[in-house]
């Protein structure tokens, strides 16, 4: 398929790149300029890499640049035609993402929501899996594509589902980091040896793949971004922000937040979102010790 990528960060040049790997034709581009994707051309702006696509594809780091790189100058919207997509692997608002549906519905083009999940290792793997919002004659189209990029594919509803899921999902993983960050700090505190507690962890009911896939980062101080601070923290607010409009109330995503606010002001915004443990290392006054396995 012809296929416009827009946005080359952590997650889309690998995306990009195993999109290339399975045959199809890509065109990129990037904000910021210099970032390719070997085997693709690269375009000047998001409306001249989809002059011809078949589907426009983006990943994005919030709403505010996607709208920009739609519906700003230059972007993707002015090439739309009949009959294209615009799938979005950005994690944004789901009430902007049916306005945006709207939008391009008029111009006879249909948009999928597919955040994902599986951070870079997923993305560089072609392991992601998707969580989509669209209609069945759309997201039917598309399966090539999340097929060169990811192993499993969720159908949650219609355009805009996709990323209320998306915004449940980090909702829970947010909260599970920060009650093993908790743990491990208590632990160190209490002179708890931290290599049996993981052991104990990983033999009862507590184990977690956010445990699993974290715990070896975080016993290396390893806080290299998989999944960098500031954006779990936009997608925190994200779920806030969407459960005010649905009166809904969420006491301990509101403390989590609180923490977010403290650790980018500590200077760990560009850092993995485990970085939060140094917050409350900090706090404190330990460092959690062990060894990686």
């Amino acid at each position: 398929m012809r296929v416009a990528f827009l946005g080359l960060g952590i997650m889309g040049q690998a995306m990009a790149t195993n999109l290339v790997k399975a045959g199809h034709e890509v065109t990129v581009w990037n904000r910021t300029p210099g970032k390719i994707v070997e085997g693709a051309g690269v375009a000047p702006t998001p409306a001249a890499a989809a002059q011809g696509a078949e589907v426009v594809w983006l990943c994005l780091s919030d709403t505010n640049a996607v709208e920009d790189v739609v519906f700003g100058k230059d972007g993707a919207e002015g090439s739309l035609a009949e009959g294209m997509i615009i799938a979005d692997s950005s994690t944004i608002a789901p009430a902007a993402t049916v306005k945006f549906a709207e939008r391009v519905r008029a111009k006879g083009a249909a948009w999928v929501d597919a955040p994902m999940t599986g951070s870079k290792i997923g993305a560089r793997d072609g392991t992601l899996v998707f969580i989509v919002g669209g209609d069945d004659a759309s997201v039917e189209r598309l399966k090539p594509l999340f097929a060169a990029m990811g192993k499993k594919i969720f159908r949650m509803g219609e355009t805009g589902k996709g990323e209320a899921t998306k915004l449940v999902m980090n909702l829970q993983i947010a909260m599970i980091f920060e009650g093993f960050a908790e743990a491990l700090t208590l632990a160190t505190k209490l002179g708890v040896d931290t290599q049996q507690l993981l052991g104990l962890i990983d033999a009862t009911m507590v184990r977690s793949g956010v445990v699993d896939y974290k715990a070896p980062f975080i016993l290396q101080r390893d806080f290299t971004p998989n999944f960098p601070l500031r954006l779990m923290h936009k997608d925190i607010r994200l779920a806030l922000e969407a459960a005010k409009e649905a009166r809904v109330k969420l006491p301990g995503l509101e403390t989590v937040e609180e923490i977010y606010e403290m650790a980018t002001e500590d200077g760990n915004r560009d850092l993995d979102y485990a970085a939060t443990l140094t917050l409350l290392e900090k706090w404190a006054g330990v460092q959690v010790k062990g060894k990686a396995a």
